[in-house]
């Protein structure tokens, strides 16, 4: 089989090399020319574990390869899969624009059937958009070909992009024919073999799916981050209280972790297109209202500790920051909770100096030099007033302390995701802060 893949952002990018791994001809499409001559090169754009690798072997084995040309590399392709940026507005609706200019560039150059699919995270009845697109090219043209419009939401984990695409939980499809639903069940045939379910549904239920799916995830945080702070105040231990509701199989333990609150290119954008959605259908998202305003918050608790503990006096302080993009294994730096505290730090006079394994490139773009870069995490605590655990990145788990207690000024840590053990930093002399945990008593009187 042929396809094509519109897009070489993080989703594009992904699904390409996978679909290429299986033995599919695919071809990456971009306006974007320095992108493109980079990827041949095999330059990639964004950091994703072992994606690389896959790149380089598939276009060597000449089964994926980039164009510019979208007219030329649609030609003979079973699928075209349109996998461009959706970027959220300021009421939150997300931009179709360059979907549906996607949708009339394929109208414009296609001269056989194809099937049509949006794989970029859209609104519901945004198929029909697409549809609509490219009927209207092809009457411009006075053209007659057939095709169909699918949806193939991704629900891709940043940090672990290729192990769920090549070993899904599950495969949503939406379609509108059988002759589609044929197309898509021999492309999806090579990922079947283990038992991953392939899920058709109509086409509006699979764009809600991805919606649903990235709003329960959030809810589940949200929730989690909610019952942290109450526990501080009630004196309770939320890593006992997840144990403790994350053994009971209809809760799970997954996505029950406290922290600083949710980030990334999925889950806030996802969250504020379908209340967005829902609104401009007459109904309030009230619960998802809250979700969004306790991520909100939550962003904010760890600087509160740190106000709190320095009495509000930070100027001239210095914060070692030990890990910026919003989650481990990317360099993503989206709505990461790293931003919000560092700005709310630099506003009050203190100084940050920050690490991070792959994401310091990506976070100048946001910081520029307003803070210092350190080239490993113990450079960082050198004459450091406090440690900020931010990003729980597997370097950072076991960290030498007694190497760390030389460096810092004050030997204080405010642990973000709670992966350290208060008892055991105690013991060693420093001051413990977590998550929803039993604090210091400088705190016990300052608000979560």
């Amino acid at each position: 089989m042929r396809i094509a893949v519109v897009g070489t952002g993080y989703v594009g990018l992904v699904t390409g090399t996978c679909f290429s791994e299986v033995g599919i001809d695919v071809t990456c499409i971009d306006i974007d020319t320095t992108k493109i001559e980079n990827l041949k090169k095999g330059i990639l754009p964004i950091y994703e574990p072992g994606l690389e690798e896959m790149v380089l072997r598939n276009t060597q084995k000449e089964r994926l390869s980039f164009s510019t040309d979208l007219a030329s590399s649609i030609q003979g392709c079973d699928a075209a899969f349109i996998a461009v940026g959706t970027p959220p507005g300021e009421d939150g609706s997300a931009d179709l624009k360059y979907v549906l200019a996607v949708a009339r560039a394929i109208g414009h150059h296609m001269n056989d059937y194809l099937v049509v699919v949006t794989k970029s995270t859209v609104p519901v009845g945004t198929a029909q958009k697409v549809r609509q697109a490219i009927e209207e090219e092809l009457a411009a043209r006075g053209a007659d070909i057939p095709f169909d419009v699918a949806s193939n939401p991704e629900f891709l984990k940043e940090g672990a992009a290729i192990e769920d695409f090549l070993k899904p939980d599950r495969i949503v499809v939406g379609v509108a024919s059988e002759k589609a639903e044929d197309v898509m069940t021999k492309l999806y045939k090579p990922f079947l073999m283990n038992g991953h379910p392939l899920i058709f549904m109509d086409i509006p239920s699979a764009e809600m799916t991805k919606y649903a799916a990235n709003a329960m995830l959030a809810t589940k945080i949200s929730f989690m981050n909610d019952i942290a702070n109450l526990c501080e105040i009630m004196g309770a231990d939320v890593n006992m209280v997840r144990r403790g509701i994350g053994s009971d199989a209809r809760i799970g333990n997954k996505f029950i972790y406290p922290g600083i609150g949710y980030g990334g290119s999925c889950f806030p954008k996802d969250v504020k297109a379908l209340i967005r959605t829902a609104g401009e259908n007459g109904y309030e998202m009230r619960v998802l209202k809250s979700v969004e305003e306790v991520n909100e918050h939550q962003k904010s608790v760890l600087f509160n500790k740190i106000s709190a503990h320095f009495n509000g006096n930070l100027a001239g302080k210095t914060f070692a920051i030990w890990g910026l993009s919003f989650k481990p294994k990317t360099d993503d730096m989206r709505e990461a909770p790293s931003l919000v505290i560092i700005k709310k730090l630099l506003e009050q006079g203190a100084q940050v100096k920050a690490y991070d394994p792959v994401a310091m490139e990506e976070a100048k773009h946001s910081l520029g030099d307003t803070i210092q870069y350190g080239k490993d995490e113990y450079e960082t605590l050198i004459d450091a007033d406090a440690l900020l655990l931010v990003t729980e990145w597997p370097e950072f788990r076991s960290p030498n302390f007694t190497v760390a207690s030389k460096l810092m000024k004050d030997k204080v840590v405010f642990d973000g995701r709670n992966i350290y053990d208060a008892k055991d930093l105690n013991e060693k002399g420093f001051t413990y802060y977590g998550i929803g945990v039993k604090q210091p008593v400088s705190e016990l009187n300052a608000t979560v």
